[in-house]
């Protein structure tokens, strides 16, 4: 959830570290920080708040052609000075910046304040420094594996070393570390938005992974118990276009990804529709007609608005394939010491392909015999590459931490695999045309949701007014009403709650009034009576109506006083997607009118890799 940089080369390294920094934002923090090795030896600078305020306090004096930096996002101690990364010894010999959470770490602070070890601050990284610095290794790496060796949890970690002034040393356990290969330098990144400025030359290390790097290259090696064994790992050409991490015209991120929905859907469902035969062409899953026929159900283990699109992919899956499929978050799932099935495909969605719960769920199907796909959108990424097969999801670079173009295409995904795999049972080659059809509309769909922004935005303002919200659906509804909420409450701020509505009648009924809007998704399909009968109860109760639905659908008496979205229709089985995307677009105008950092809400981050 944090992000690392580092540098080492010919230039000053500060600004080149702020800039990576500054690429980071998108992925949450609460403090930021530099350190360099110079002449004078290693400088710290760090600050609470954000990377601006960390640049504008910056000594004048703060040269070193070798640094780390650091954004944090809090997990142990509050945001100030001393909790910001780099993390440094008594002697301040040592710098440590570190991703992700150490388990044991009270009991090595305890091991360490008996030894007379004089700690800080209160984060678990701080004793990676003093372990580190406490070392009699002869080489940092050594010491560098010795100290982590201590270390239960997870880590992304960049050490720098006054002793050892013409390298960096990194390590990868559970989140994400990259190095870059620039001419005569080199970078280190925990994402590569903070690379593709100065290379797409680029090395993913592994779980377990540990590198030397230096000016003219990297050496990478394997940690093990009977000390460090050489890998080879090679650095590979990356196909990003690094202007995909700029704004341009648009006033964030998430209003640029929601605009490129329409040419992204296009780009995942290319060369994959196979209209001949009326199926998916998915060559990535690594499963023939016959193992695909064998499969008895369906899990798909995500987070958050992975989660909820996964819902929608296991109505999809249940509805067309006729078979049994569930969503679960990926965050409960080994917790509970889950059933592996061998007859069970199961399907790990992420954006980034890097959550780490999700990860960890993978690890245990594999670890228990399972078989594993992914739906990932990060080419290199730990879950692509610990999965046994899968679908990339062609969605270009997510920077906003509300994802919207990913989620659709996680979508489109998910409608391809429900088509094939029900193409090897039931589904007639009819309807399989007949859904390939409307897969091959959709990019034009969304489009025309699009170009009804600005009455949106109108629908928007008047939403964000209020403290507290319902979204409500039913069967296909419901997964759109909770990613709808989700959308709502994570940049707007707004308490939003997602319910079937069926359910209104059992309990949130008795919150209805004046006060509390209701956005209803209403479909024209065979649920549209019941549907309705139920805004006429919220209507009757003085409750304040937005109702996504369908030209020609009559709302009854709820009609007259409700604010109606009317979206395009696809086939039944693919409303989903279509009411999903103005659901976005309220929830960005929501935002923008209540004066929210909409690209980095509050307490969030986009690529979450702490448990």
């Amino acid at each position: 959830m944090c992000g690392i940089v580092g540098y080492i080369g010919a230039q000053q390294a500060a600004p080149v570290l702020v800039e990576g920094l500054t690429r980071l934002e998108h992925r949450g923090y609460d403090s930021a920080g530099l350190a360099v090795l110079g002449g004078s030896g290693l400088k710290v600078a760090k600050r609470a708040g954000r990377v601006r305020d960390l640049a504008e306090t910056l000594p004048k004096r703060f040269g070193g052609k070798i640094g780390i930096g650091h954004t944090r996002w809090a997990t142990h101690g509050p945001a100030n000075d001393t909790n910001a990364h780099p993390h440094s010894d008594t002697a301040g010999r040592v710098a440590v910046v570190h991703n992700g959470i150490i388990d044991n770490a009270a009991a090595l602070r305890a091991e360490l304040a008996e030894a007379g070890v004089v700690l800080v601050s209160d984060t678990d990284t701080e004793v990676l420094a003093h372990l580190v610095a406490r070392s009699t290794e002869a080489t940092l790496e050594q010491r560098t594996a010795e100290a982590l060796a201590r270390v239960e949890g997870t880590y992304g970690v960049a050490v720098a070393h006054a002793d050892f002034p013409d390298r960096l040393v990194v390590a990868r356990n559970g989140s994400p570390l990259i190095i870059g290969v620039g001419d005569k330098e080199m970078h280190v990144a925990s994402d590569l938005a903070a690379l593709v400025r100065y290379t797409t030359t680029v090395a993913h290390l592994d779980d377990g992974e540990m590198a030397t790097v230096t000016a003219s290259g990297f050496t990478t090696y394997r940690i093990d118990p009977s000390g460090l064994s050489a890998t080879d790992r090679r650095a590979k050409e990356v196909d990003i276009d690094p202007t995909a991490y700029d704004a341009g015209e648009h006033d964030s991120f998430m209003h640029k990804e929601m605009r490129e929905q329409p040419a992204r859907a296009e780009a995942v469902l290319r060369g994959r529709l196979d209209e001949r035969f009326g199926t998916g062409h998915l060559g990535g899953l690594n499963l023939d007609a016959r193992e695909l026929r064998a499969i008895r159900r369906v899990k798909i283990l995500g987070c958050g608005s992975a989660y909820y699109v996964g819902e929608m992919g296991a109505s999809l899956i249940e509805e067309l394939a006729r078979v049994p499929a569930d969503a679960e978050p990926a965050s409960e799932f080994r917790y509970r010491n889950p059933i592996i099935e061998p007859d069970t495909l199961y399907v790990a969605v992420s954006q980034s392909g890097e959550t780490i719960d999700t990860l960890l769920a993978v690890q245990e199907v594999r670890r228990k015999g399972g078989r594993v796909i992914g739906l990932v959108n990060v080419v290199g990424s730990a879950i692509a590459r610990e999965v046994d097969g899968g679908i990339y999801l062609h969605a270009g670079p997510e920077v906003a931490v509300a994802s919207t173009k990913a989620l659709t295409n996680m979508y489109l995904a998910f409608a391809m695999l429900a088509i094939q795999l029900g193409r090897v049972r039931d589904l007639s080659i009819a309807d399989g045309k007949r859904l390939i059809a409307a897969l091959t509309a959709l990019p034009d769909q969304i489009e025309q949701v699009l170009a009804t922004e600005e009455d949106l935005a109108l629908v928007a303002k008047r939403l964000a007014e209020a403290e507290s919200l319902f979204f409500v659906g039913r069967v296909r509804g419901f997964p759109v009403a909770r990613e709808g909420a989700q959308k709502f409450k994570e940049i707007s701020y707004r308490h939003a709650e997602a319910y079937q509505t069926s359910e209104l009648k059992h309990g949130p009924l008795a919150l209805i009034s004046s006060q509390v809007p209701t956005v209803a998704i209403v479909p024209d399909d065979e649920l549209v009576e019941r549907n309705v009968a139920a805004l006429e109860q919220i209507a009757a109760r003085g409750g304040p109506l937005v109702v996504v639905t369908h030209a020609g659908v009559d709302l009854g008496d709820a009609g007259a006083s409700a604010a109606r979205i009317d979206v395009p229709r696809s086939a039944r089985e693919l409303d989903p997607i279509l009411l999903t995307i103005p659901l976005q677009v309220l929830a960005y105008h929501a935002a923008l009118s209540l004066g929210h950092d909409i690209d980095k809400p509050r307490n969030l981050a986009k690529s979450v890799t702490v448990e």
